[in-house]
């Protein structure tokens, strides 16, 4: 079975009609998900306790997209 990690992480923007953090140093690590729908309702979660912040952003980011199984590794990858 393929594992489909998700990563969920958030914080305060520069302009809420931008994808730009105020603060890297400050963004909020919600954690890594197994797969979507627990995702979603950890970002959900986040979203909705910041709702009254309109400089606030949750994002889902598709870990398993960063990858290619498929290709060679390099050699760091291979000592795991």
């Amino acid at each position: 079975m393929t594992q489909r990690l998700h990563l969920v992480f958030g914080g305060e923007l520069v302009d809420p009609s931008k994808n730009v953090f105020k603060d890297v140093d400050d963004i909020h690590i919600v954690g890594m998900f197994p797969d979507y729908n627990s995702a979603y309702d950890a970002w959900k979660s986040e979203a909705q306790r910041t709702v009254d912040n309109a400089h606030t952003r949750y994002y889902i980011a598709h870990i398993h997209r960063l990858r290619d199984e498929e290709a060679e590794v390099s050699p760091t990858e291979e000592l795991g």
